[in-house]
């Protein structure tokens, strides 16, 4: 049972309260689980995907009396995309039924989805704006809180300019919110912005757009139905992504498919492996050259594709043939003979679709590693194939979408950079000068400068003037749907907690960084909606767009993240020019609006032709749509595929389908076709061989998209490349007009990205285009510091045999701030960390865990922060399963948590799951929550343990592999 939790700290009801609470609301807990599936499943089967979840029965009283409707929406929780069917009666939310029409989760939920009712009605919610005084939670009305937290700001903006407050967004919110959000910082005037993504696949965008033109999942979780093979890397999707197990789990047993699970850890998604690769953390590079080294020894790799598709290859090949069976093995572990056996497994079993979540991305060499594994795939002729990809996983259920809308420190929405250019783009999307931004920030160098990343935000705060690259520190915290224990080192976040001016948290639930630096004063907390209580569009995995309907009105004194944020705009005085063309009524911006000026700018990934109608045309139909393919069966949405998945060419009035698996040129262009995007110009540099970019290959293997009028590669389309094949005549007045509008003096220079006519990319597509060129993907990224990914040993390695042979970067500086690499990793801690430390996800929680903590149900199934430990280790400290050890960090974090002893982690091996809060080094933080408020089960934060490391491209932190101590409590 779940623990009771005391009510003397806070005057929080126990279990026994809530469970009463749950019962007056029309569902029992036995009910509940009964219904769900997990009475029966219990904790060893809580990441089976639940295949019903049958309707809840709602107590019908005065205030529910009426007329049951039913609202579609989408899980908030992780990024497959699941519908959910909420039946509202007299304005409550009663009951749940699962989504059988939806091609994503067709009627299947996890635990996650299967309680998240209770995000919406749960009692744990905030419910009022609050403020810290002297260290007592205080009421605060709206008002006075956007006024006193505005005041503070715009004090701090005076003395030390518009860096010196850090605006953090959300993964969490819509599209629409997350363009808004970054819309927002832009007139603020800074770039110090950033979300969950910079922290789990920053290195993923890096890596994989700079291979063949986008950072995103190619494929779908359907298409995996197409699959003969699936090999993942570095990820649980069983636990991280339930839903998507199905679709895995499909080709597995109907097509026999062999599945390959690369991981240090035995995890329940090895559990239903054909093979299980175990690396040593942190050698996937190794792995990966080591699979690859048999197909080039073989012969295996696919010649043709790679003529007419890859450049730089014979790079690639004298780095893997390096990697001898020996070598690999020396460095992870894995015997030579296993790999020679995946690698003619993956030759054998065409297509194969290769999946990677976080165990590739959190490593300081996180960009090597997404750029390893898509080389592996087009050695192998796998790229733009129906069942083939790299399907990425994401984790949140919005951060695709706000990755997408540039809640990031080094772009604009879209992808578009930082650079003038850039800035002027959205200028004229937003009908504002480009003075007029450039005059909000402290210089035009910081306009076009990176901000600094949300993984390493707290520097900006506690180190010397003179180390930072902007004119001042930061002085106050915005963490807008932001779990800070999500962030490793927080016992050295602790200092810049306590140094803040000014916090503010904006969420429905209490984050830790709420109770982080012992502050007594200038906290706030101001209650944001559910995403169950507003509307608007969220982006799947798959890259497929769903709109949320609103199934209640705001609870509590609660407000959308739009609202709030338009208060904050008028406080500042720029909500004039920010919501020019956005009809604001009641406070509340509108965001149909919202969505249609994004499809006016961001033509650079195609989030343009996916107008409010046709996203809501798609939720209404969908049961026509295909559960492999997506695409629409007749009905009124013949031949579209299911969410529009971007790109989306064109305007809505053009009606593209949208793009279901990127690349693949056996498919018109005008029907979601196309080859690898010219984005790195048209010839390599001499350094590297030169060498044409362009597709090409022998004159009867040129790669191009069927019915492609041009029949070769060619470069990204501009006006000027209209006018030379004489297509420019094809352009309506009304499109020349706006495109002579942009150009000025040099209207041949607007290309597909800047025409917000969208005339070049209809003309482009009308005759069998792809707007952005026809190239070669690149294996070779002369612009990063490995241009060849190659092995580095972690900063914190137990293994100082390897350090001289693959040793790590020089120290050097990024993103404002100074980087340690070389520093770190000469100072050997080995002898008193012998371990090896990695971490990750649970089925029952979510990121830093303040929502799924605070929801009973998910509660229950998971009740105490543990470490998964080999018996070896377990035996050599004395300690059994279920006993209490402390887990000690080489810099100086120390947690006391349970052992659950198994042979799920590899002799010299620790993993730790980083959801928990609540506790931090033994100290209880509940008595500093507001009362209602906080999890119903604490823990351990594991980023308390976790060290210094961050990606030599992204900075993305390391959560992957360090070194620990154990030692029995």
């Amino acid at each position: 049972m779940l623990r009771k939790i005391s009510n003397t700290a806070t005057g929080r009801a126990g279990f026994a309260a809530r469970s009463a609470f749950a019962q007056a609301d029309g569902i029992s807990r036995r009910s509940f689980l009964q219904r769900s599936g997990v009475a029966a499943a219990g904790l060893g089967l809580a990441s089976v995907p639940l295949r019903t979840v049958r309707k809840a029965d709602a107590a019908t009283t005065e205030a529910t009396a009426g007329e049951v409707s039913t609202k579609t929406s989408i899980c908030t929780f992780c990024a497959v995309g699941c519908t959910v069917k909420a039946e509202v009666q007299g304005g409550v939310w009663v009951g749940q039924e699962p989504a059988f029409d939806s091609p994503i989760n067709v009627g299947a939920h996890c635990a996650k989805g299967a309680a998240i009712r209770d995000e919406a009605i749960g009692e744990r919610r905030l419910r009022t704006p609050l403020k810290l005084v002297d260290g007592k939670w205080q009421k605060v009305s709206w008002e006075d809180a956007i006024n006193e937290i505005g005041d503070q700001m715009l004090k701090i903006r005076e003395e030390s300019g518009p860096d010196s407050v850090y605006w953090l967004g959300s993964a969490k919110t819509s599209n629409e919110q997350c363009y808004l959000y970054r819309k927002f910082a832009a007139f603020w005037g800074s770039n110090n912005i950033d979300h969950q993504a910079r922290i789990c696949h920053s290195s993923t965008v890096a890596g994989v757009a700079n291979t063949w033109g986008y950072g995103a999942m190619t494929n779908s979780f359907n298409d995996m139905h197409n699959s003969r093979a699936i090999i993942t890397f570095g990820g649980n999707p069983a636990e991280a992504h339930p839903v998507s197990m199905l679709h895995i789990l499909k080709a597995k047993e109907e097509n026999d498919a062999p599945f390959i699970v690369v991981d240090p850890r035995f995890t329940r998604t090895a559990a239903h492996s054909t093979e299980h690769v175990q690396p040593r953390p942190g050698t996937d590079i190794a792995v990966i050259w080591g699979i690859l080294y048999h197909i080039f020894d073989n012969g295996w790799e696919d010649k043709e594709y790679i003529n007419s598709r890859v450049w730089g290859m014979e790079h690639v090949r004298e780095e893997v043939m390096r990697w001898t069976p020996e070598e690999v093995e020396r460095v992870s572990g894995v015997p030579g003979s296993q790999l020679k056996r995946v690698a003619r497994t993956l030759a054998s079993n065409k297509p194969v679709c290769l999946t990677w979540t976080l165990g590739m991305t959190q490593h300081t060499i996180g960009n090597n590693n997404t750029r390893a594994m898509p080389i592996l795939q087009l050695a192998l002729g796998n790229i733009g194939q129906s069942g083939g990809g790299t399907n990425i996983f994401r984790g949140h259920d919005n951060v695709q979408g706000g990755t997408d809308m540039g809640v990031l420190c080094d772009t604009l929405p879209a992808y578009y950079g930082l650079s003038e250019g850039a800035w002027k783009h959205w200028s004229r999307v937003w009908d504002v000068d480009y003075a007029y931004l450039e005059k909000r920030f402290a210089s035009k160098d910081l306009m076009q400068a990176a901000g600094t990343p949300v993984s390493r935000w707290y520097e900006l705060v506690v180190m010397d003037k003179s180390e930072i690259d902007q004119p001042d520190n930061m002085r106050a915290m915005v963490f807008w749907g932001h779990s800070v224990n999500s962030l490793t080192r927080l016992k050295a976040q602790q200092e810049a907690f306590a140094k803040l001016d000014l916090l503010v948290i904006v969420d429905p639930y209490t984050p830790l960084s709420a109770l982080m630096g012992s502050r007594q004063n200038n906290t706030y907390l101001l209650p944001a909606s559910s995403q169950f209580e507003t509307e608007g569009s969220i982006t799947a995995s798959n890259r497929s767009i769903q709109w949320r309907e609103k199934v209640v009105e705001p609870l509590f004194e609660s407000k959308p993240d739009h609202v709030i944020m338009h208060m904050f705009a008028k406080k500042f005085g720029f909500d004039g020019e920010m919501f020019k063309h956005i009809k604001v009524e009641n406070g509340e911006p509108s965001i149909e609006d919202i969505t249609r000026e994004i499809n006016k700018g961001t033509w650079t990934i195609g989030y343009t032709g996916q107008s409010p109608e046709r996203l809501k045309e798609h939720m209404k139909y969908q049961h026509t749509f295909d559960k492999t393919t997506l695409r629409a069966n007749g009905g009124p949405l013949d031949g579209e595929y299911y969410g529009l998945p971007w790109p989306c060419w064109g305007t809505p009035e053009m009606a593209h389908p949208g793009s279901p698996n990127l690349y693949d040129p056996s498919v018109p262009v005008a029907e979601g076709g196309m080859g690898f995007r010219a984005r790195y110009g048209v010839e390599a540099p001499a350094d590297w061989g030169g060498g044409d970019l362009l597709a090409g290959g022998d004159e009867e293997g040129v790669s191009y998209p069927v019915g492609s009028e041009i029949k070769a590669g060619y470069p990204e389309f501009t006006m000027a490349m209209l006018k030379k094949l004489g297509w420019d005549t094809d352009l309506s007045a009304e499109e020349m007009d706006v495109i002579a509008k942009v150009g000025g003096n040099d209207i041949d220079a607007v290309n597909w990205k800047t025409d917000i006519s969208g005339g070049i990319q209809r003309v482009a597509v009308k005759h069998g285009c792809a707007p952005y060129g026809n190239a070669r993907a690149r294996t070779v990224v002369w612009t990063f510091p490995d241009p060849i990914p190659v092995h580095r040993e972690p900063l914190y390695t137990p293994r100082r045999d390897l350090v001289a042979d693959y040793p790590t970067y020089a120290d050097t500086r990024r993103f404002r701030l100074p980087v340690k690499y070389a520093s770190i990793q000469e100072q050997d801690f080995s002898a008193d960390f012998p371990l090896v430390l990695s971490s990750g996800c649970l089925v029952e929680h979510e990121g830093g865990g303040a929502k799924s903590f605070a929801n009973p149900w998910l509660a229950e199934l998971q009740q105490h922060m543990f470490a998964q430990v080999n018996p070896y280790d377990a035996n050599n400290i004395g300690v059994q399963d279920g006993g209490m050890i402390f887990l000690d960090s080489p810099e100086g974090g120390s947690i006391r948590i349970q052992a659950r002893v198994t042979e799920s982690v590899a002799k010299g091996n620790v993993w730790i799951p980083y959801h928990f809060l609540g506790k931090f080094e033994g100290e209880d933080l509940q008595g500093l929550m507001p009362d209602g408020t906080g999890p119903f089960v604490t823990g351990e934060s594991g980023n308390i343990a976790m060290t210094y490391g961050y990606d030599s491209v992204t900075n993305i932190q390391e959560n992957k592999v360090t070194i620990c101590r154990i030692r029995a409590a």
